[in-house]
């Protein structure tokens, strides 16, 4: 029962991204958002709902291992396996200028994450307290307005452009309140579909004898994840690569920010030091993925397929060694 769970898990989480990306691109286009911000908002939150609903049951219980294990687990997924397997579906196209700032904020929480989480900060060294998860969760609270802020600041400028205006035209045929609905089913459909999967797929996982943190790393990180890698690889196929990206992004840093701020302040947080090797891969390749996007000087990076089969066999390689490690 358990793998026909799994199966009807992954069929609602490939339809629902489908209506969640098409809606989502339509509003932003209708009312005049910038797609990256969709993606960093919108798109980001929705997908990052079922690490948020594992996240906080799981601090409730108190199994902190799959708590940290799940976040951690997620953000290393969402960095190079759906980031390369979306440059292998389609090469992205990222315009620098839109994403320097959203990748700079993703990489501070993360680092933010290391020195509240593992160095002696306010008397609480491998642990995240109450107070820790107010800072977070006020920082995420500070990121959102910042994001409603420049979308003010690009709408002004996008005023001045021809493209706007021809933007401006096309919405017209849209229809808001058949693309809201739209939108809407697609959440539930990646919300339901991804509960099914990390349900059963955690099942499967203690039925064959994996311990928590691994199951927290693997099956229910790769589980809750996978509403951004299908949600990015429809946005890319459907060539919305400000989506695709941004969402991987956007729900990197709701994960830490967020996610890890209301666990930690409905439980205090006491995180296993071997976590700690995983943090320092997150930043690692965190940092790699910011080389290849500026390596150059040009305005525009294409992340090639050969790019993102690097990026898959960086992740499989970490696979193995948490594997060979637990």
């Amino acid at each position: 029962m358990n793998y026909v769970i799994l199966i009807l898990g992954f069929i609602l989480l490939i339809k629902g991204a489908d209506f969640f990306v098409d809606g989502a691109a339509a509003i932003a286009k209708k009312i005049g958002i910038p797609a990256v911000i969709i993606g960093l908002t919108i798109v980001s939150l929705g997908t990052s709902a079922p690490e948020l609903a594992v996240s906080v049951m799981s601090s409730i219980r108190e199994n902190n291992e799959i708590t940290m294990g799940n976040v951690l687990g997620s953000n290393i997924f969402n960095t190079i396996a759906v980031l390369g397997a979306t440059a292998i579906v389609a090469p992205l196209i990222i315009e620098k200028k839109t994403i320097k700032k959203d990748l700079f904020v993703n990489l501070t929480a993360t680092l933010l994450l290391y020195a509240l989480a593992f160095l002696k900060i306010f008397g609480s060294e491998n642990t995240l307290t109450r107070f820790d998860g107010f800072i977070l969760i006020s920082l995420c609270i500070i990121y959102i307005v910042y994001l409603i802020y420049s979308v003010k600041q690009n709408n002004k400028e996008s005023i001045e452009k021809d493209i706007a205006m021809e933007a401006a035209v096309e919405s017209q045929k849209i229809n808001l309140s058949n693309k809201i609905l739209i939108a809407i089913v697609g959440v539930l459909g990646i919300i339901f579909g991804g509960k099914l999967v990390v349900d059963s797929a955690t099942n499967i996982a203690y039925n064959i004898g994996l311990s928590e943190k691994l199951v927290g790393l693997t099956i229910v990180a790769i589980g809750t994840s996978l509403p951004e890698l299908v949600t990015s690889l429809v946005a890319a196929k459907k060539g919305e690569n400000e989506i695709a990206l941004g969402n991987i992004l956007g729900s990197n840093t709701f994960n830490i920010l967020l996610i890890l701020g209301l666990a930690s302040f409905i439980s205090p947080m006491a995180i296993s030091s071997a976590l700690i090797t995983d943090l320092l891969f997150l930043i690692f390749i965190t940092l790699l993925v910011a080389g290849l996007i500026f390596a150059n000087k040009k305005e525009v990076k294409i992340l090639s397929k050969p790019e993102g089969l690097m990026l898959i066999f960086i992740y499989i390689g970490y696979t193995i060694f948490i594997i060979m490690r637990n």
